[in-house]
C-alpha cells in the first residue's frame, strides 16, 4: 500500500516524538511505500536540531521513508501564545505546502496532537478522499487543561473547552478508525460518542533503537552493589505528584534505599527545597540528563517510579516510561490510578501504591528493598516478556497496518 503519516513530531526529535519515525520504518520494512508530512525538528527545546534550516518546505528520503518537512514557528516555552503559534503555523504550512505530497494514498495515519493537525487531515480526507486512521495519543481538551494552559480563572475557559470538544468530534467523524493507547482512553472516547466499530486499541511502544553498552552509572555515582536504586526519570511537574515521592523517602529508613531523580520542570525547585528541608540523604537530584545517558540511568535502577497526581487525567493516562521500563527489563513502582496500575499488575513487573499517599508509597519502597535487587530483576524479566507480547514495535506496527487496511476497506464502501 501507499501510506501516509501526518505528525507535527518526527525524527530526530526524542522521546514520544520519535514514535512516528519508528512506525514509518516499520511499515517500510513490511513492504509499504511511506510518505511522511511533518515539521522541522525543534522539540523539546524550541531550537532547531543541528543540520536543519527552516524553509517553506523540504523533501528528504531516510531509511526508505519519504519525508516532507514544512515551515513552522518553533517554540516550547511557557507562553500559551507562542505554543499556539507553533501549532497553528505547522497546520497552515502543512495544509498549503504539505498536502500535495499526500495525494494518491491508500490510507493516512494521523497523530492527533496537537489537534490543529486537523486542518491538513480534513483536506486530505475530503479533497483527496483518503481514508484516515486517527491515533489519539493525547486527549484534548483534557491534556491542555492538565497542562495549565486553560487558566481556571478565565471566563473563556468553558467556551474554549466546548470548542475543542466540537473540533475533536469532527476529527473523530472524519476518521475511518480511531485508535486509542489504553483501555481507559477507549472507554472515554466511547462516552464522547465515537462509534464502537471505529475504535481500536493500539498501545504505543518504547524506543527500541539499539544502543551501545551503557556505562556503569552506579560506579560513576559511587553507588555500592548492595544499594537498591529507585529511579524517577522525566518531567518534574505538577501532574506527576512527586512531592509524595520526596515525602515517602523521608519515611523510609532502610539504609539500602537510594532514590535518583533525573529531569527538570516547573516543580523542580520546590522538590529540591523540600528534600533539603527534610535533610534527605537517600535521595539525589541528577538534573536533566542528555538522551544518550538514559540507557545508563535505566540500567542503574533496580525499580523505576511512575507517579501521577490523583484525579484529572490520571485514570486514563499511560506514561511512556511504563513501556520504556518494561522494555528495559526493569521493575515498576506505580503510584497512579487506572491503566498504569493495571499494566503494573498484569505484567507481573510492578509494585503498586495509592497515589497521593506518602505512607503507601513508602510501604511500596520498603517492599522493594525487602525483595532485594535479585528478585526485583526477576520482576523486570517478567515485564520484558509482557512488553514483547503487548507493547513491542513489531506488535504495534502490525496493529496499525491492520487498522490502515480496515480503513481502506471502509473507504471503498463509502
Amino acid at each position: 500500500m501507499r501510506l501516509g503519516l501526518l505528525s507535527q513530531w518526527f525524527d530526530p526529535e526524542p522521546g514520544p516524538a520519535a514514535l512516528p519515525g519508528v512506525l514509518a520504518r516499520g511499515l517500510v520494512a513490511r513492504g509499504h511505500d511511506v510518505q511522511v508530512l511533518t515539521g522541522f525538528p525543534n522539540w523539546p527545546t524550541g531550537r532547531l536540531a543541528p543540520g536543519h534550516r527552516i524553509t517553506r518546505r523540504a523533501d528528504e528520503v531516510a531509511d526508505g521513508v519519504h519525508v516532507r518537512r514544512v515551515a513552522l514557528y518553533p517554540s516550547h516555552d511557557g507562553s500559551a501564545l507562542r505554543r499556539l503559534a507553533t501549532y497553528g503555523s505547522f497546520a497552515a504550512s502543512a495544509l498549503v505546502s504539505g498536502t500535495p505530497a499526500l495525494r494518491d494514498l491508500d490510507a493516512l495515519w494521523v497523530s492527533n496532537s496537537p489537534i490543529t493537525v486537523a486542518a491538513p487531515m480534513w483536506f486530505v480526507r475530503y479533497a483527496h478522499r483518503v481514508p484516515v486512521v486517527l491515533h489519539v495519543l493525547d486527549l484534548w481538551p483534557d491534556s491542555v487543561r492538565a497542562s495549565g494552559f486553560l487558566d481556571a480563572g478565565r471566563r473563556g475557559r468553558p467556551l474554549a473547552e466546548r470548542a475543542m470538544h466540537t473540533w475533536c468530534a469532527a476529527m473523530y467523524r472524519a476518521a475511518a478508525r480511531v485508535a486509542y493507547i489504553s483501555p481507559g482512553v477507549g472507554e472515554l472516547l466511547a462516552r464522547r460518542g465515537v462509534p464502537e466499530e471505529k475504535l481500536v486499541h493500539i498501545p504505543m511502544w518504547a524506543d527500541e533503537t539499539p544502543t551501545p553498552p551503557a556505562p556503569d552509572l552506579r560506579a560513576e555515582l559511587g553507588i555500592s552493589a548492595d544499594r537498591v536504586v529507585l529511579v524517577y526519570a522525566g518531567t518534574l511537574g505538577e501532574a506527576q505528584g512527586l512531592d509524595v515521592l520526596v515525602d515517602a523517602c523521608a519515611l523510609v529508613d532502610d539504609p539500602r534505599l537510594l532514590c535518583l531523580v533525573a529531569g527538570s520542570g516547573t516543580a523542580e525547585r520546590r522538590l529540591r527545597d523540600r528534600a533539603s528541608t527534610l535533610g534527605l540523604t537517600n535521595l539525589r537530584f541528577l538534573g536533566r540528563l542528555p538522551r544518550e545517558r538514559m540507557p545508563a540511568l535505566m540500567a542503574a535502577g533496580d525499580v523505576h517510579y511512575v507517579g501521577l497526581r490523583p484525579g484529572g487525567m490520571s485514570a486514563y493516562t499511560m506514561p511512556s516510561k511504563v513501556q520504556a521500563t518494561l522494555a528495559a527489563g526493569r521493575a515498576l513502582l506505580v503510584a497512579a490510578e487506572g491503566d498504569a496500575t493495571t499494566v503494573a499488575r498484569d505484567s507481573g513487573a510492578g509494585i503498586t501504591a495509592r497515589p497521593g499517599d506518602p505512607g503507601s508509597v513508602a510501604a511500596a519502597i520498603r517492599e522493594s528493598c525487602q525483595l532485594g535487587r535479585q528478585k526485583l530483576h526477576l520482576l523486570g524479566a517478567a515485564g520484558r516478556e509482557y512488553y514483547e507480547r503487548t507493547f513491542s514495535v513489531a506488535a504495534g506496527v502490525a496493529r496499525i497496518e491492520e487498522a490502515l487496511r480496515a480503513a481502506v476497506a471502509t473507504g471503498r464502501r463509502r
